[in-house]
């Protein structure tokens, strides 16, 4: 071969190996290019689903936010609820103060000579009228009457509750003034029937009274709360 065929063929070679490597380089080339633009479109669609999931979140956390709240709410109204019933309880129980309009009666004893002395029925008397004419609460020498109290004559003394007291005697009760004034001084009622036996009675409305709540220990020994 000659040199000059020699050099024809190593230029057809070279040529070739150009074009070949040329090509080799783009079909690399758009393979790169190709998998990079089919990441990118599986990125643009993963990041659309979090912002979905996100905005999801975001309902369900004002939702969550908003039963909470709720629920709080619902909480403090059953709290409230029930601390009013049971302060309701109390009051009527006679556990608590209380203040209103009502009435006071005063009651003491005559001349130690006149051998009269007030007794322990009298003030029984005097609450059972109160009692029946509306009377919400009533105390004697501020011993708050309940359904357990004992008003019991104890030699020159009466214990109400368990306390010793003596006359004078104050008896407060709280209602309708006129109505519970009336109830004692009708015709032939107490206030006369205490003055025919010589014992001094005051009677007197108020705008306001108060009276304290029962103050001893409240046992049930034998009666028992009935469940369902």
């Amino acid at each position: 071969m000659s040199k000059k065929s020699m050099h024809l063929s190593i230029v057809v070679i070279t040529m070739i190996l150009g074009v070949m490597l040329a090509i080799q380089f783009r079909t690399n080339r758009n393979m790169e290019l190709g998998v990079t633009a089919d990441r990118a479109q599986e990125m643009v669609a993963e990041l659309a689903r979090l912002e979905s999931d996100n905005r999801k979140f975001d309902r369900d956390i004002d939702d969550l936010t908003f039963k909470l709240e709720q629920a709080r709410k619902g909480q403090t109204q059953a709290r409230d609820a029930i601390t009013d019933e049971l302060n309701k309880a109390k009051m009527s129980a006679g556990l608590t103060p209380v203040t209103g309009p009502g009435i006071e009666v005063v009651l003491d004893n005559p001349d130690s000579s006149s051998g009269i002395f007030i007794r322990d029925e009298y003030l029984l008397k005097i609450a059972n009228d109160l009692k029946g004419a509306g009377a919400e609460a009533i105390s004697v020498n501020g011993q708050r009457l309940i359904a357990t109290s004992e008003i019991r004559l104890a030699g020159s003394f009466i214990n109400i509750n368990l306390d010793r007291t003596e006359p004078p005697f104050q008896i407060l009760a709280i209602g309708n003034p006129e109505k519970l004034k009336s109830s004692l001084e009708i015709s032939g009622g107490l206030v006369d029937y205490f003055r025919e036996l010589g014992i001094a009675v005051k009677t007197q409305t108020h705008s306001s009274v108060t009276i304290p709540g029962y103050n001893k220990d409240l046992r049930y020994d034998y009666a028992k709360s009935v469940k369902g």
